[in-house]
């Protein structure tokens, strides 16, 4: 009985925190599961080693979930833009979107577009991407998620995916840049939360390969990693006299976002608060790709 009563608590904890994610006025909000998410994956089928503790296969490297939010005025008959959220350790797309208030920020920013969070690494201490690293999966991910909203009729029979944005917070930066290098689509901005941690050259790439690609980087003082890594990429960017604008978070105006197509944003914030409260929603706000509601 005890067993019984333990349960229906722990459903009920569950019921309500998905709730939560999904009460947010003006926001339809929901999941589809798709094959081609980041796991299950042949390289973690016998779960991941990482600090003496083993993250199993089947609790944190099975999930295919895929959190799906658009507005409820979103109009997408032809073409819809997709920012497609990463979050980072220990973390998965639910608790992601409540933790940092993303779908707040989004809707709040009134932009015509979808917000996607695709689960990888289920609460687990891994940066890995799984699939979405190999060639051509993030592509069909993608048509995964244009089905899904074809399903709710919130775009058109007909409807393609237009610009797609990249966002992420701290592990997030593998699976960013090999969705870059590998996904088969054309990626318009990638917005990294204290998240260059490496795959520094492939970003270096991308943005060679088009004047009109945005990266931004905001970057904390916490740990080793997304601050020694941002000088290091500003050295490079000097090397090829490409220009950037550097900047500290406390002199940060809203249109120096508008101004320059790569920043990098010095935060004096602990490495989890740097996300919300505004943070993403300014970023979404002064991006060219995205339309006003």
């Amino acid at each position: 009985m005890n067993k019984i009563i333990l349960f229906l608590v722990l459903l009920l904890i569950a019921v309500c925190f998905s709730s939560s994610a999904q009460n947010i006025d003006g926001a339809v909000t929901f999941h589809i599961y798709s094959t081609h998410t980041s796991f299950p994956d042949s390289v973690r089928s016998k779960g991941h080693l990482y600090d003496s503790v083993l993250y199993t296969a089947k609790e944190h490297y099975q999930d295919s979930t895929v959190l799906i939010i658009a507005p409820k005025n979103l109009d997408a008959k032809k073409k819809v833009d997709l920012i497609f959220w990463f979050h980072g350790w220990r973390n998965n797309v639910d608790h992601a979107a409540v933790e940092y208030e993303l779908i707040k920020q989004f809707i709040e920013s009134k932009r015509n577009a979808v917000l996607v969070l695709a689960e990888t690494a289920r609460d687990s201490p891994d940066s890995y991407g799984g699939k979405l690293e190999k060639p051509g999966d993030f592509k069909a991910l993608v048509a995964d998620v244009m089905l899904g909203l074809k399903g709710k009729k919130l775009v058109g029979a007909n409807c393609i995916a237009g610009n797609i944005l990249l966002g992420g917070h701290s592990g997030a930066y593998e699976v960013m840049a090999m969705i870059i290098k590998n996904g088969g689509m054309n990626i318009s901005e990638a917005m990294l939360f204290d998240s260059l941690y490496g795959k520094t050259e492939i970003f270096m790439d991308w943005i060679k390969a088009d004047k009109d690609h945005r990266f931004i980087h905001l970057y904390t003082d916490v740990g080793y990693g997304p601050k020694e890594e941002s000088e290091r990429m500003n050295k490079l960017l000097d090397t090829a006299k490409i220009s950037y604008f550097l900047v500290e978070e406390k002199d940060l105006k809203p249109d120096m976002y508008d101004k320059y197509p790569l920043i990098y944003v010095h935060s004096l914030k602990q490495h989890n608060d740097i996300v919300n409260p505004d943070n993403f929603r300014l970023m979404l706000e002064h991006t060219p790709f995205l339309k006003l509601l």
